[in-house]
């Protein structure tokens, strides 16, 4: 259940091609102010939590200026 003023969502991701991959893409969304991301290579699958203050939009864009592809279910 998320908590008072987050929501979470599962982006579907494409590109990744390794550990290494997932790891960055981790990295950059977890950059975003109030965003918790675990992303998984093998599920190709990236579990978000995320404050109102930032859209699902920019999620997916933060992803593809990592040089991946992602998408909202």
């Amino acid at each position: 259940m998320s908590e008072v003023g987050t929501r979470d969502v599962e982006l579907a991701i494409t590109g990744m091609t390794c550990a290494s991959c997932a790891n960055r893409i981790e990295r950059k969304l977890n950059m975003l102010d109030g965003v918790t991301a675990s992303v998984n290579f093998a599920t190709d699958k990236a579990k978000v939590r995320f404050p109102d203050s930032v859209t699902p939009g920019l999620l997916v864009d933060t992803v593809e200026q990592a040089g991946y592809g992602a998408s909202l279910p």
